[in-house]
C-alpha cells in the first residue's frame, strides 16, 4: 500500500501555465518552513520549433537573483526543453527564494508551466 505525501508537500507556482513566445521569468517562490526544494516544469506543444533552455535561480533577499551553480544542482535540464513532458531538477542550495527562468533560443512558442516543489516541512501537516 502507497502512503500518502501530500501533506509534507508545498506547491508554489514560479510561471503559471501559459504558451510563452520570450524569455521569462518566473515569479519569487519563499521556502520558509521548508527544507527542500525542486523545479519541476511541465511542457506542452512546442510550436514552430520553439527552443527554451530552463534555469534555477536563488536570492537571500528575494530580490537579487543569481543562476544556481551546478554545485547545488541535482539532475540537469535539457539543452532545449523537449514537448509533453515533465522534467524536475533538485536544489541544494541555502538560500530562502527560488524563481525559474525560461530562455527562447529560437522558434516561436511552447505550452509551459514551472512549478517548485518544497518538501522536508519544519510544520506538518502542510496546509
Amino acid at each position: 500500500m502507497l502512503r500518502d505525501i501530500s501533506q509534507n508537500l508545498g506547491f508554489a507556482e514560479t510561471i503559471a501555465p501559459a504558451t510563452l513566445s520570450a524569455t521569462t521569468t518566473g515569479n519569487s517562490v519563499d521556502t520558509l518552513g521548508f527544507e527542500s526544494a525542486a523545479l519541476v516544469i511541465s511542457t506542452g506543444a512546442i510550436i514552430n520549433a520553439a527552443a527554451f533552455a530552463a534555469k534555477l535561480q536563488d536570492s537571500s533577499d528575494g530580490t537579487n537573483f543569481a543562476d544556481v551553480p551546478a554545485s547545488l544542482l541535482v539532475g540537469s535540464f535539457p539543452t532545449a526543453l523537449p514537448a509533453n513532458t515533465v522534467v524536475k531538477q533538485g536544489y541544494l542550495g541555502s538560500n530562502r527564494y527560488l524563481r525559474a527562468v525560461l530562455t527562447l533560443n529560437g522558434g516561436t512558442s511552447l505550452a509551459v508551466a514551472a512549478t517548485i516543489v518544497l518538501g522536508s516541512p519544519k510544520v506538518a501537516p502542510v496546509a
